[in-house]
């Protein structure tokens, strides 16, 4: 276990825990104790007093080794591992520094290390390296090689070494740090090249960092790549010339090559502190543990490096409340604690009046705990701050008992009617006890029965309550946009059809369009039978199913000639264009009656009374251009007559005649029909338009005579190019009148074939006679294709 061993002025020695409880107590001398060394198990211990007494013993066993000496012994130092038989060494230093080596036969030997530069004041053994201070400065000797490696001057030669004594203390195996006086010295022991090792030592040292500071060391460690330093303070009075000695000052440095950065600093409180010398206090620490002991004449403090609780202590006395709750959250450590600091921050808030804050806050610091909840929110109602409280309550896993939302809902209900409405909105709605709050909303309904917001949530709350019929009358009379996604969400089409009428007032285009999407639900004669008394509506109805589907409605189609006629013309022509279930003689006298005449026009030519409706046409709108896109339509050359006979007297007709029929009739007829001195406007442009309609289809021509003849051309020539490959003939080719083999089995045989182009063949002798043309032969059984059935089988014969 970690203890600590401390020796008194009175040769006493004791052995200590970490909470300061003593646990061992050895008499070894009737003066002072210089030094104490343990070896790094803790299991043996070595002590050495100013009267000469040096004792190494077991802590655990009965082995030891006593000594007295005729001068004061001030330090010693264990070998770190001499609980092991193979390291029984330790060093004594004084006027000398001596190594004790126990041998084979159990005795120990003695050698001088170094002598003669006055008195040994400090020693620390690392490895197998030991460092020692004097009067003159600092050695390193190498235990493995026996070997003296260096000496580092001390640098401040005015300062009093038994005053301000030097101070030892090794980072690692190879990094020693010397504090003296004001000076800090970091050496690092390197191996040295065997190239320029000849006489000297194998390792050397290299000093990486030195520096002055502002006070002088009393004791220094390391804290992974920093500095501890331990230092007694002097400072000047305001009031006297004199220096005073201040308390001491422990600070935490970080080294660098020429100097050193400050990363904190702490004032310790010591009894007698101004009575003490920089002598007085010491450093020690425990490796891996980050624990410092402060040691002084009266005192020991035991300082450790600041934790996550130490830091979230100073956050809240500091009243850093957001922050000290950041830092519980990330140590993860004790839940309990977390909670106290949110109730502390959360008290603050509520305090200070930042109630917003304070409730947000009871998500993070509530948590799962429901009776913190409930206790918090009926503080909230103490303080007259429900509604601050009421977003942040928990409503997924962790729920409250219903009365609590219940409350709160209440609470609203009576100040905050939209504050209530998004509540329920956003609230499920297993949080509290449905019915209950209907009754509630209710009775404020018969207070003020027109209001919108309280009616809405009424609906909300039927809705969840599958009342859908009562939400679906709230939603109708308040005409509400959500009434359609309720009949669509939960298939309300059997409640809604006897309100079919008061759905297309709401919005005809929404309830057309959902009546349409679903025919099978609500059919399109129970639509027409409720909408029988408001035809307007009907229409509307009646011409979207027509738009999505011509044949659906055709039972309807004779009722829809006279709502088109009455609430829609635009549309009763394309209505009577595209229906083929129209009765005609029916739309037409609808027309007549209402002097419709384009509807009129259509019928009449629908119906084959072109020539009336032509007429109607030149009588009845006197549109010139109308009439002929009307002739063009028909293709008739009565009616063109009929068109030139009624305009032959009326110049603006004869006009765009002469303008427009170039292409359907000859100009030449209407202009011999023209009377003489009849004056016809614009009739230059005319005639010009005419001959340039004329001039451009005689162009017209040519080029596409041009492009047949280049057409032809090109492929005769590719014809002529084709024919004149040659054809394969080989032991596959049979002759297409004998069937036999196109070559004879004894190619040194003479013969004659006839390959035609398009690849028949046929033995000379094979051929029937040459045709009519002289020198000239066909293939035969494509001439009969052309010819007609049996043809080739009598050429064959022939």
């Amino acid at each position: 276990c970690t203890f600590l061993a401390l020796g008194t002025h009175f040769g006493k020695v004791f052995l200590l825990d970490i909470q300061g409880n003593v646990t061992q107590k050895f008499e070894i001398s009737p003066v002072r104790i210089n030094q104490i060394s343990l070896d790094e198990s803790g299991e043996h211990v070595g002590i050495c007093s100013e009267d000469g007494k040096v004792q190494v013993f077991g802590l655990y066993t009965r082995e030891g080794f006593h000594e007295n000496f005729d001068c004061p012994v001030k330090v010693v130092a264990l070998h770190p591992r001499f609980s092991s038989s193979n390291y029984k060494q330790f060093v004594t230093g004084g006027n000398k520094l001596l190594l004790y080596e126990r041998n084979w036969l159990n005795r120990w030997k003695t050698s001088t290390l170094h002598e003669g530069e006055g008195t040994i004041n400090n020693v620390q053994w690392r490895a197998n390296l030991i460092a020692w201070a004097n009067n003159v400065g600092v050695k390193i000797y190498d235990i493995s090689t026996k070997q003296r490696i260096t000496n580092v001057s001390r640098d401040n030669v005015s300062l009093r070494p038994d005053m301000y004594p030097c101070s030892l203390c090794w980072k690692d195996n190879s990094t020693l740090i010397i504090g003296w006086g004001s000076s800090v010295k970091i050496c690092a022991v390197k191996e040295r090249d065997h190239a320029e090792m000849r006489d000297l030592p194998s390792r050397y040292v290299e000093i990486v960092s030195a520096f002055e500071t502002e006070f002088f060391i009393s004791g220094l460690a390391p804290l992974a790549d920093q500095l501890v330093n331990l230092y007694f303070v002097k400072e000047n009075s305001d009031h006297v010339e004199e220096e005073f000695r201040a308390r001491p000052r422990l600070d935490i440095i970080q080294p660098l090559p020429e100097g050193f950065e400050e990363l904190s600093s702490d004032a310790l409180t010591v009894r007698n502190f101004q009575e003490n010398e920089c002598r007085d206090y010491r450093l020690e620490h425990s490796e891996g543990e980050s624990l410092f002991y402060i040691i002084s004449p009266k005192d020991i403090v035991v300082a450790k490096e600041r934790d996550q609780d130490d830091h979230i202590d100073w956050l809240l006395d500091k009243k850093k409340y957001e922050e000290a709750l950041m830092a519980a959250e990330i140590s993860f450590k004790n839940v309990k604690r977390h909670e106290k600091i949110g109730m502390a921050y959360i008290n603050h808030l509520v305090e200070k009046g930042d109630y917003d804050t304070a409730a947000r806050k009871c998500q993070k610091v509530l948590g799962k705990n429901m009776e913190l909840w409930e206790n918090e929110v009926y503080r909230f109602k103490t303080i007259g701050q429900l509604k601050a409280i009421s977003q942040y309550l928990p409503r997924g896993d962790l729920r409250l008992r219903p009365a609590i939302y219940e409350m709160i809902l209440n609470e609203f209900l009576k100040t905050d009617y939209e504050g209530f409405a998004t509540l329920i909105r956003e609230w499920p709605g297993e949080l509290y006890n449905n019915m209950t709050v209907v009754q509630a909303v209710a009775d404020h309904l018969k207070k003020d029965p027109t209001n919108s917001t309280l009616l809405t949530t009424l609906a909300e709350l039927y809705t969840y309550d599958q009342r859908y019929d009562r939400a679906l009358e709230i939603y109708l009379r308040l005409r509400h946009k959500d009434v359609y996604q309720l009949i669509h969400k939960h298939n309300l089409f059997s409640s809604i059809e006897d309100k079919i009428v008061l759905l297309m007032d709401f919005d005809k285009e929404k309830a057309v369009d959902m009546l349409l999407d679903n025919e099978d639900k609500i059919s399109t004669e129970r639509v027409v039978e409720e909408l029988r008394d408001r035809p307007e509506l009907l229409h509307i109805y009646l011409h979207k199913l027509f738009k999505r589907d011509h044949h659906k409605g055709q039972r309807y189609h004779e009722r829809q000639i006279g709502l088109y006629a009455e609430y829609d013309r635009p549309n009763l022509l394309p209505f009577l264009r595209d229906s083929i279930h129209c009765p005609l003689e029916k739309a037409l006298e609808i027309c007549q009656e209402r002097n419709f005449v384009e509807e009129t026009v259509f019928l009449l030519s629908r119906m084959g009374n072109c020539r009336r409706a032509l007429q109607m046409i030149m009588e009845e709108l006197e549109d010139v251009d109308k009439a002929i896109e009307f002739a063009k339509e028909q293709d008739d050359v009565e009616l063109w007559e009929d068109l030139i006979s009624y305009s032959i007297d009326k110049p603006p007709f004869i006009t765009g005649l002469l303008n427009n029929i170039g292409t359907h009739v000859d100009p030449i007829l209407l202009i011999h029909r023209i009377k003489e001195g009849m004056e016809i406007p614009n009739l230059r442009d005319s005639l010009v338009k005419i001959l340039h309609d004329y001039n451009l289809q005689i162009l017209l021509r040519e080029g596409c005579k041009k492009i047949l003849v280049a057409d032809s051309l090109s492929l005769l020539q590719k014809m002529h190019r084709s024919q004149m490959r040659g054809v394969r003939v080989d032991e596959g080719s049979i002759c297409e009148s004998c069937h036999t083999s196109i070559l004879p089995s004894d190619m040194a045989q003479n013969f004659s074939v006839a390959v035609f182009h398009c690849r028949h063949m046929f033995h000379k002798e094979c051929l029937p006679s040459l045709g009519t043309i002289p020198g000239v032969q066909f293939c035969n059984i494509c001439s009969a294709k052309r010819r007609g059935p049996g043809s080739g089988i009598l050429e064959m014969k022939k």
